[in-house]
């Protein structure tokens, strides 16, 4: 059955191969970049009639607010899937303020103002939401914290936004992927080159090798890790869903940190200990 899903965060990796398998099953779909570039190959790519992009910044609740408005108000909003997010790379302990600030309001605050957002329009139309979260919100290693930490708060909200929602006819959802393929390494790799010049030498001589040994991980990861159609499967299962799931785990690494993270927390200090 047809139905209209808004994807946030779709201009690559997960978000736009979310809106490819909505697409392909018959969904209408409003997909939301910052970008007009983005917008643009967006467009190109699905050049059809159950497509249409829209723009707007997380982080400007007002913004947001006024462009989700429009898109319920065109029809039913089935779904909303939370998918914008960012990341960096650097030790938490010398990690600069503002930093962690915008990490956070993209990753949580931005997050759940879409959510308040789009919540008159769930309500009257019996919608739901998809959120998508990462390992990192139950397993933190060192370099990081800061995405770590924006992961484990959007669990903890995720979880008190479905018991709030579930008895007023919202189910919300949290799908926490492992490792996947996507151009989000790629920027923070940007990121963390400008956070190393920024934090000065002494830390970059504490740090080096850990940086080191992330960056090649990380860019490994952008080219190797699992494909995200595999992540896309599973939102639009629960989008689909007559009885969506609270919580799924998608790839094997991501039951493998669930499982670490059970264990005793100095077993698991020991395993995440910084090895430089």
């Amino acid at each position: 059955m047809s139905s209209h899903v808004l994807v946030v965060g779709a201009s690559s990796g997960i978000g736009a191969a979310t809106v490819d398998v909505l697409l392909a099953r018959g969904h209408q779909v409003t997909a939301s970049v910052r970008d007009p570039a983005d917008a643009a190959a967006l467009e190109r790519r699905h050049d059809g009639g159950r497509l249409r992009v829209v723009r707007f910044d997380v982080t400007d609740t007002e913004g947001m607010t006024e462009v989700v408005g429009d898109v319920a108000a065109a029809g039913p909003l089935h779904a909303v899937v939370a998918n914008a997010g960012i990341a960096t790379a650097a030790p938490l302990a010398h990690l600069p303020v503002d930093e962690l600030r915008r990490v956070l309001e993209v990753n949580v605050v931005g997050q759940v103002a879409l959510v308040q957002a789009a919540l008159p329009a769930l309500r009257r139309d019996g919608g739901r939401v998809v959120v998508v979260g990462s390992l990192a919100g139950r397993l933190a290693g060192p370099m990081l914290g800061a995405y770590a930490a924006s992961k484990a708060a959007l669990a903890a909200a995720t979880q008190v936004l479905r018991a709030e929602l579930a008895p007023r006819g919202v189910p919300v959802v949290l799908v926490e992927p492992g490792v996947t393929a996507s151009p989000i390494w790629h920027r923070a790799l940007a990121a963390t080159a400008d956070l190393r010049d920024r934090l000065g030498p002494e830390v970059a001589r504490d740090y080096g090798a850990l940086w080191d040994d992330l960056a090649a991980e990380g860019a490994r990861n952008a080219e190797s890790g699992a494909p995200p159609e595999r992540v896309a499967d599973v939102i639009v299962h629960e989008i689909e869903a007559a009885r969506p799931r609270p919580r799924r785990l998608v790839g094997r690494d991501a039951h493998l940190a669930a499982a670490l993270a059970t264990l005793p927390g100095r077993v698991r200090d020991r395993l995440l200990a910084a090895r430089h």
